[in-house]
Parts: C-alpha cells; structure tokens; sequence
C-alpha cells in the first residue's frame, strides 16, 4: 500500500497571506494539487488519501470531498511537525510506502504522479520527482525510513533523505510540475517578448 500524504499545514510567509486559499484559475491554490492527487489514487487500488494541515478552510475542503483529514496545530513550527502528524496517522506495514506532496505545487500532473507511484516497489528505498538535473518533489519513501522521517525536526523535510545514491528519479513531463509557489509574482505570467 502507498499512502499519499499532501502536506498543506505551511506558513505562507513570503506570500503575505495563506497562499493555499489564494484563488489561482477559479479554485484555491490547494485544491490544484489535491485533485491531481485524488484523480491518482482513484486509478488505483493500492493508495489512500490524507490532507495533513492546521487551516480549517482545507481540512473542511477535503472533508468535503470525503478525502480523510488529519489535523496537525503544530505544523507552524516547521515541515518536520506536518510529516510527523501525517506519519503518525498511518497504520503502516513493512512493505508500504508514503508518498508525500506538498500543496503548492499546482501544476503537477497525474502522469507524473502515478509514474512516482508505480516507482513504489521491494528494493526500492525512496523515489523522487526531477526534470533534467533539478530534483524536487513530490518523494516517496519506503516504510523502513519511517524513523528517520519521525526524527526531522524544524522546517527540515525529507531532502536529506533523498540525498541516498540510491533514490530512484522520477522525470515530470515539464519543468512546471516541479514549480513550487511561494510569492504572488509567480503565479503572474511571464511578459510576452
């Protein structure tokens, strides 16, 4: 089993406001990734769906689209609190994996995201998202790093852990997919030349 973990608990700092409720294309900047996610696991028998955030409007928001939520009040400290409440939540085996995505990623795509689920495999240790030579996210990562994903602390994420020789890579269709938002001037188009 895959669980697929959106991790959208973060503090918008530099954006000046939460940047997952900013509208982008008729809908809040979170729900671009979240439904890409839902469209993926629903192709799927071997994954489920957890929202892990401290922002009402999006546990409310996934509730509603009967995605299970977990709630995670510390997540203002840092990403290391939103993986562990995350983690937490799970009822893992030996041979599952978890599949973490972050919310303001909204031009992911479901191609790339079941090609990073089909990566989930024995021998398999972590897997990531990268075009060309950039490397980003989402990662997935195999139950026995677990303890090392509970043992993150601050606003550390799993990047040491995908640092290992071994992650496999997981090429996106477009540099897009990899586009993380964190001010309002990149989610403007670029000037025409």
């Amino acid at each position: 089993m895959t669980h697929i973990l959106y991790l959208a608990a973060g503090n918008s700092r530099r954006f000046g406001e939460n940047k997952l409720l900013y509208p982008l294309d008729g809908k809040p900047l979170y729900r671009h990734g979240l439904d890409t996610l839902a469209a993926a696991a629903q192709q799927r028998t071997d994954c489920t769906l957890t929202v892990v955030s401290r922002h009402r409007a999006v546990l409310d928001g996934a509730a509603a689209q009967h995605i299970r939520t977990v709630y995670s009040p510390e997540s203002e400290k840092g990403l290391s609190y939103t993986i562990r409440a995350g983690v937490g939540a799970l009822d893992l085996q030996q041979t599952d994996f978890i599949l973490c995505a972050a919310a303001d990623q909204p031009y992911l795509s479901v191609q790339t995201v079941l090609r990073l689920l089909d990566a989930a495999r024995p021998g398999v240790a972590c897997a990531r998202v990268c075009w060309g030579e950039q490397r980003g996210n989402p990662a997935l990562f195999s139950a026995a790093l677990v303890p090392a994903l509970r043992a993150l602390t601050g606003d550390e994420g799993g990047r040491v852990l995908l640092r290992r020789g071994d992650c496999v890579p997981v090429f996106a269709a477009s540099a897009r997919e990899l586009w993380d938002v964190d001010t309002k001037a990149q989610l403007c188009p670029p000037p025409q030349a």
